[in-house]
């Protein structure tokens, strides 16, 4: 057993040889990170694969929900489209948006969630791994910080999962091809889930056969099911729904009220101060015309 203790304390000597002397913890000492300790174990970071992305694109992040189907049931998110949890969505994406850096816009549709970063990011060296696991961890991290803020009534049951994925796009067009395709999902999801849930809540149809039901039709046909069986028309729908939710930067003035002293008073008073700051602010509206884009120029310019 002894010989056994010396073998272990050389092993620990040798290896703290190897590292060299002044180097902490990582998270001990005082908080700070030390740099990364020079060794002679430092050659196992070449099987660290380059993962940077090509200069002079967009660098698009998308998040899905895992197992969100599963996720909405156990939660009992209201059918076809239940706000509280749109509403969190968007949540998490403008706290995404407010704290990393070079996002100029985000859409979001059930529960996914794009974000376009500038062209000329230099962020984290444009490597992909960083893009992704930062929007992912901040945008899960915020989905269970506020979600007694949406559902008050409902406990969160477990934690929720989401994927991510970065893609680059070159042009202008790229990326407003890819937008345009995400938003047409939502409008084709959107109707469908509409018109099935009516069948079943309203009509008493099991979910298969809501499904045999709507299994063929076309877009026309669904918007008259909806409107000879439902007098719904889907075009008075909330666009919330069929748009989906688009996050740009804007100027909007805050107003709060602050306790100041003022000179020759003797007692504090109340007062208003406005403030201009930058916010995401969520749109619901088309993005697959020209009128957006013309509205709103500053995004495409990436300056």
């Amino acid at each position: 057993m002894r010989l056994r203790v010396r073998e272990v304390a050389a092993a620990a000597a040798a290896a703290a040889a190897a590292v060299g002397p002044g180097t902490r913890a990582r998270l001990g000492g005082g908080g700070r990170r030390a740099p990364m300790a020079k060794s002679k174990f430092e050659y196992v970071r070449d099987f660290e694969a380059d993962d940077t992305c090509l200069p002079n694109c967009w660098v698009v992040t998308r998040l899905d929900g895992r197992n969100f189907h599963r996720f909405a049931e156990q939660h009992g998110f209201s059918k076809p489209n239940d706000d509280r949890a749109l509403h969190l969505m968007t949540k998490c994406a403008q706290t995404v948006m407010q704290e990393l850096e070079d996002i100029v816009m985000a859409y979001g549709q059930s529960d996914e969630y794009s974000f376009v970063f500038k062209k000329k990011s230099n962020w984290f060296k444009r490597r992909a791994s960083k893009f992704m696991t930062h929007v992912v961890s901040q945008f899960a991290s915020s989905y269970v910080f506020y979600w007694k803020d949406y559902f008050k009534d409902q406990p969160l049951l477990y934690p929720p999962g989401f994927d991510g994925r970065v893609v680059l796009y070159p042009s202008n067009q790229n990326l407003k091809d890819y937008l345009s395709w995400r938003q047409a999902d939502c409008h084709i999801n959107n109707l469908y889930n509409t018109v099935f849930w009516m069948l079943v809540q309203r009509s008493g149809l099991t979910p298969v056969q809501a499904q045999d039901r709507l299994q063929g039709t076309l877009a026309g046909d669904k918007n008259e099911i909806l409107f000879s069986e439902f007098n719904i028309n889907y075009n008075n729908e909330p666009l919330i729904y069929r748009k989906g939710t688009v996050l740009i930067w804007q100027k909007v003035k805050e107003v709060t009220t602050k306790r100041i002293k003022l000179p020759k008073e003797t007692e504090e008073k109340e007062v208003e101060v406005t403030r201009t700051r930058s916010k995401a602010v969520p749109l619901h509206c088309d993005i697959i015309g020209d009128q957006f884009w013309e509205d709103y120029p500053e995004i495409l310019a990436d300056s």
